[in-house]
């Protein structure tokens, strides 16, 4: 399931008593355009009075990441309903894009929590400038300058098929 972020701008149709209705916009992450469109309807007709059938689309637009090679800290804030209840949330996430941060998000709440992704309304994504803001541990081990992974157990290649003593791995 790749997600990308979507704009989605629509607004009530226009009528006698109101012949220039307020404009809404939202930004939806959806596989594609049709459940893009969809979300929009199901959170707006939760927001304001309006539902498909007495509003219209003036447009959708794909919206792409500005710098899609640099790694970014990412805080989501959600509202999900659990079986026990609706619960709200702020999670922090590491990754290139918005749109693949909200899918790790997805992952990691199907992982730890089994929801679903009707059930998960994401309500904020901010990208974290600075490394201060980063309130979470797992995401602060990562900012530590010149972090280094260590590989061990490394078997080299020998030449020979037969050698007289054991290889070194560490």
């Amino acid at each position: 399931m790749g997600l990308q972020e979507f704009q989605v701008v629509g607004r009530h149709l226009p009528t006698t008593n109101e012949p220039n209705p307020k404009i809404y916009r939202m930004r939806i992450f959806a596989p594609n355009e049709v459940v893009a469109k969809s979300r929009f309807w199901y959170f707006l007709r939760q927001l304001k009075k309006v539902k498909k059938a007495s509003g219209e689309i003036i447009g959708v637009n794909v919206i792409h990441e500005a710098k899609p090679l640099k790694v970014k800290n990412f805080g989501i804030w959600i509202r999900y309903d659990s079986r026990s209840g609706t619960h709200n949330m702020y999670k922090e996430f590491r990754d290139l894009s918005r749109a693949d941060a909200v899918k790790s998000l997805y992952q990691d709440m199907a992982a730890r929590h089994r929801a679903r992704f009707r059930s998960i309304h994401i309500l904020r994504v901010v990208e974290i400038a600075k490394t201060d803001d980063v309130r979470r541990p797992y995401i602060k081990q990562l900012l530590t300058p010149n972090l280094k992974f260590p590989l061990p157990h490394r078997v080299g290649k020998s030449a020979a098929t037969f050698v007289a003593n054991r290889p070194s791995t560490f």
